[in-house]
């Protein structure tokens, strides 16, 4: 009864912080129209898909830098996503990549692309992310911690990195180069700013970053939409700001469906196409059987979290780690092992049937 009082209470209190941010929130640029932003939702197929990290990565750096990037095995993964009729990927870059090689960085970008493409799988692509360990360094990626999730992926632009004003005008590049490089890609979806702005307790020491990312991502007016997605409710001033900045409202939600409903509702009021950018989180009660229904019911785009299990570790729940590595009970994320075969048989069939496959 407490969380349900807690939710409602945070749902009432965001609901009304978004109906009164019209005045007091800045418009960064041009955010697209009512009418151009569900014209576009009209022409895409449903959307669902996964955020994804070839196994064989344990962060974003390991992904893209030359000596790691890995085309064969993202080939062999998006082909086995594909034959669960996803369609769409959720990928982050790294500006520590581009800036050890922007060059090279961009064709490696063109190679993913070209390599999703074939398996008719458009992507979104993530710039600036405040989730886990502070710091990123350029070269060799250390190797996973057994049973802890996530324990090599990195933030960017890092703490105290994106706080700091003085990195902007080197971000501002990264920024603009890569996107102003793809910017009518139709092979790219949707462009997303920056992961869960404020987490790991930057809180509004981000907004600054936030708010540049958007200016300088308008001042290059990509054909593809712009966002960033909301993902903690109490977050007030920065929520206003991403969702009365982003073209296409996202999301996240890793709740079961009762509450994700309500954040649906919620959303909803802004009259814009919907993306979850992240759900699916089986011991929390956000699983492909109860949640994957219910947005595909509302027609709004489905990225769960986490395609194949590898380096990332992330079939291990954020806050229960098994440092001994062992097998959990039940896996948090991920669709399937490592060669290939489903974690959950019923899923894959349940994700083959809701998407036509």
């Amino acid at each position: 009864m407490k969380r349900l009082i807690n939710y409602l209470l945070l749902f009432l209190l965001t609901t009304a912080t978004l109906a009164n941010a019209q005045d007091s929130t800045p418009i960064v640029g041009k955010v697209w129209s009512l009418e151009k932003a569900n014209a576009w939702h009209k022409e895409q197929k449903w959307m669902t898909g996964a955020n994804f990290l070839p196994s064989t990565a344990i962060n974003q750096l390991e992904m893209w830098q030359k000596e790691s990037f890995d085309p064969a095995t993202i080939d062999k993964e998006l082909g086995w996503a594909a034959g669960l009729g996803f369609n769409t990927m959720r990928v982050y870059l790294h500006s520590l990549a581009w800036k050890q090689d922007n060059k090279g960085f961009k064709e490696r970008i063109d190679q993913y692309l070209t390599i999703a493409d074939r398996h008719k799988i458009k992507t979104i692509f993530v710039f600036f992310d405040d989730c886990w360990n502070k710091q990123a360094e350029i070269g060799k990626q250390p190797a996973p911690k057994p049973g802890i999730h996530n324990s090599g992926w990195v933030q960017d632009p890092g703490d105290p990195n994106s706080k700091e004003e003085v990195n902007f005008p080197a971000l501002e590049k990264y920024v603009k180069d890569v996107m102003g490089h793809f910017k009518s890609d139709n092979r790219i979806l949707l462009w997303d700013l920056y992961n869960e702005p404020g987490n790991s307790g930057k809180l509004t020491s981000s907004y600054p970053l936030l708010k540049n990312v958007f200016t300088w991502a308008r001042a290059i007016n990509p054909d593809q939409p712009i966002s960033a997605g909301l993902w903690a409710w109490d977050y007030r001033e920065l929520n206003a700001f991403q969702a009365l900045n982003s073209d296409i409202i996202t999301y996240h939600d890793y709740e079961a469906p009762e509450w994700h409903q309500r954040v649906i509702d919620m959303l909803k009021s802004h009259g814009r196409p919907m993306i979850c950018t992240e759900y699916m989180a089986r011991t929390r009660g956000s699983r492909f059987e109860n949640v994957l229904p219910l947005l595909k019911k509302e027609n709004i785009g489905a990225i769960n979290w986490g395609l194949v299990d590898g380096k990332s570790n992330t079939k291990y729940a954020w806050d229960t780690p098994l440092k001994n590595g062992e097998e959990p009970k039940e896996w948090f994320h991920e669709v399937f092992r490592k060669d290939g075969t489903p974690y959950l048989q019923a899923e894959v069939d349940l994700i083959k049937k809701l998407n036509d496959k």
